[in-house]
């Protein structure tokens, strides 16, 4: 998440925060600060996991001033022109920096799910892959970059730099590793973390030991309860591809898997720009579908077994965000009827902020001590 001023400004605070709390890491920039929850399969337990921290950040942001959280996934207000780094001794950060600038300096939220079979991983992965255009068209809180509407809905995932540029479905375990080494050896990836695509396996020791599905195309979205929606959703899929072995784009598709990259980069593309109103081409046939009709029929599939699993209601809010739209579609009304960015951005941290306090009075209270 970024840091900065109630008025919008960010602000790189990482280093301070870093130094002083535990629990947060800094990233290349020191714009913005991450931090991560426990692994935890209970949606309540959840719910506080994400707030608790959000909260101790906002107590520690008081005392060195008058300094807030920022929501949005890219430099809404300015800023895109210069680096400003965390660690300036850090040689990983100075690669980062001299081959990408500002374009990682984005903010985003990454969902893990863990499966601990590699192969199940692998299929997975590839089912999530074609299908992850769908997470960020509900996730999309992009719209704005140096205080203009950019055209797109999900600024971030248009300039953020997708590494290496050509990644395929990984057929098996054992062809994730041979790829992932030969890359190693190419230097097209500097480590076994500089793998940015919409969705990896993750695990302990990479490419060797694995143990989750990283999803990493979702904007930064603020409202807890959207954002457990959003993993609700991804987890009942997950869910269904367990059940059914056959839900797998290598064998289930029309298109060769060359094709399915294409198709899944077009499509990506199409919901970085429109998100949910994009149209985008389904895997399995090519049929032409909007990507909130997608998501509709999806969510129609899974929900017997969200509620079978106990989590449905957490599922449920998904259909508030098909009707009321994404983060960035709210923003774009608003600009739209004649709020400046910054007044958009600025309406946003205070939504941002009452939302949190609400939550937490109403379902973390105990959080207080």
């Amino acid at each position: 998440m970024y840091t900065g001023t109630p008025n919008g400004d960010i602000v790189g605070l990482s280093d301070k925060i870093t130094a002083s709390l535990d629990g947060y890491v800094r990233e290349p920039d020191s714009r913005n600060v991450e931090y991560t929850t426990a692994p935890i399969s209970n949606y309540e337990q959840l719910l506080c996991a994400l707030l608790r921290p959000r909260l101790k950040l906002r107590e520690y942001l008081k005392h060195l001033g008058n300094y807030t959280l920022i929501p949005g996934s890219t430099l809404s207000l300015g800023g895109s022109d210069r680096f400003f780094r965390s660690d300036p001794t850090n040689p990983y950060h100075d690669y980062i920096e001299n081959t990408y600038g500002t374009k990682v300096v984005t903010a985003s939220v990454h969902i893990n799910i863990g499966i601990s079979d590699p192969e199940l991983l692998m299929r997975a992965c590839r089912l999530i892959r074609v299908e992850a255009a769908l997470f960020l068209a509900l996730s999309a809180s992009s719209p704005f970059l140096d205080s203009k509407a950019t055209g797109y809905h999900s600024t971030r995932w248009r300039v953020f730099p997708h590494t290496p540029t050509y990644v395929p479905l990984f057929e098996s375990h054992a062809h994730h590793i041979e790829w992932v080494e030969q890359q190693l050896v190419a230097g097209t990836m500097q480590n076994v973390r500089h793998l940015w695509t919409s969705v990896r396996p993750n695990g302990d020791r990479r490419p060797y030991d694995l143990n989750r599905l990283e999803l990493r195309i979702c904007d930064l979205v603020t409202d807890p309860i959207a954002l457990l929606a959003i993993t609700a959703l991804l987890e009942a899929r997950l869910l269904q591809l367990l059940e059914n072995p056959q839900l797998d784009p290598l064998t289930q598709s029309s298109f060769s898997h060359k094709e399915l990259i294409a198709l899944t980069t077009a499509n990506e593309i199409a919901a970085a720009t429109s998100s949910l109103d994009a149209q985008l081409v389904h895997w399995q046939d090519g049929r032409s579908i909007l990507a909130r009709d997608w998501i509709d029929e999806l969510y129609q599939q899974v929900w017997t077994i969200a509620k079978q699993q106990g989590f449905s209601c957490f599922l449920s809010p998904l259909q508030k965000i098909l009707r009321e739209g994404n983060e960035a579609q709210q923003w774009l009304q608003l600009h739209k009827v004649g709020f400046s960015v910054r007044n958009t951005i600025i309406q946003a941290i205070s939504a941002t902020q009452e939302r949190e306090m609400e939550l937490e009075d109403k379902l973390c209270s105990s959080l207080v001590a």
